[in-house]
């Protein structure tokens, strides 16, 4: 069923939409609390490593290695099989990705995981703005609705990725220092309707939810692969959403790929 509203049809009703969002809102509090405390084991686990690794020059540390499945099993249904769990071409499953700004081996993941939410947060503000000022025509509320939900969500998610930063000593990542920064900007210039804004937050929620997962299964620390494993169904169900308003199949994979995961150079503080 469509709702139209001044020539704008959506090809899932608002009623629809607005259960939906209701629903991933209820998932993402469920899990928010478990996110919250498998973080800060992470956090702990990370600053004492931090002191070995200052203890001991030259000592290496492990975030992603073969164990994991376990706790991901909750997505095994849409995690894929041997063609999914490879990595992208330039992910560093053993943390030999240079330092920078001290977000080395596994706080360099976490620097990322916060940019990436810090850039889904913007995008959706910018929509909402963007909405408002009437550039992208007139835009159902049930839409209105769940973009702002989801960008709750993502700032949630940072906030929480953000304390195993702090907890562990680090910076927090308080901007977007990704490479791809400034063609999301302008991609969101250019939008002029709806589809053209959930285009975009659907590229960005594809490859946040592929880059947890990837994690999700590689990961070594429980505490890690549980952080994880919180966040990327919320991620996963935000994407699904985006496809409904986009009138395409909310699962067009039998199998989550991680082949839009997040790679580690795109992070550049």
């Amino acid at each position: 069923m469509s709702t139209a509203r001044g020539g704008r049809e959506l090809p899932v009703s608002e009623e629809q939409l607005t259960r939906l969002t209701r629903e991933t809102d209820e998932a993402h509090r469920a899990t928010l609390p478990v996110m919250r405390r498998s973080a800060a084991g992470l956090a702990e686990r990370l600053r004492d490593e931090e002191r070995e690794r200052a203890a001991r020059p030259g000592r290496r540390t492990f975030l992603l290695g073969a164990t994991g499945v376990g706790a991901a099993f909750a997505l095994a249904a849409c995690s894929g099989g041997a063609n999914s769990a490879s990595a992208p071409a330039d992910i560093d499953v053993a943390g030999d990705v240079a330092s920078k700004a001290g977000y080395s081996g596994d706080l360099r993941l976490v620097a990322l995981s916060v940019a990436l939410e810090n850039q889904a947060v913007g995008a959706y503000k910018a929509t909402l703005a963007a909405a408002k000022a009437g550039r992208l025509g007139t835009v159902p509320p049930a839409v209105s609705t769940f973009v702002s939900t989801a960008m709750a969500q993502h700032a949630d998610h940072a906030e929480t990725w953000n304390s195993v930063l702090t907890g562990a000593g680090k910076p927090a990542v308080t901007d977007v220092p990704l490479s791809n920064q400034k063609e999301v900007t302008a991609a969101l210039g250019r939008a002029t309707s709806v589809s053209d804004a959930a285009e975009l937050a659907l590229t960005l929620e594809d490859q946040a939810a592929q880059t947890y997962l990837y994690a999700m299964i590689h990961v070594r620390s429980a505490s890690g692969i549980e952080t994880a494993a919180t966040v990327a169904p919320v991620e996963a169900m935000h994407a699904a959403i985006l496809r409904f308003v986009l009138g395409r199949y909310p699962v067009p994979d039998a199998f989550l790929p991680v082949g839009k995961a997040a790679k580690p150079s795109l992070l550049t503080v």
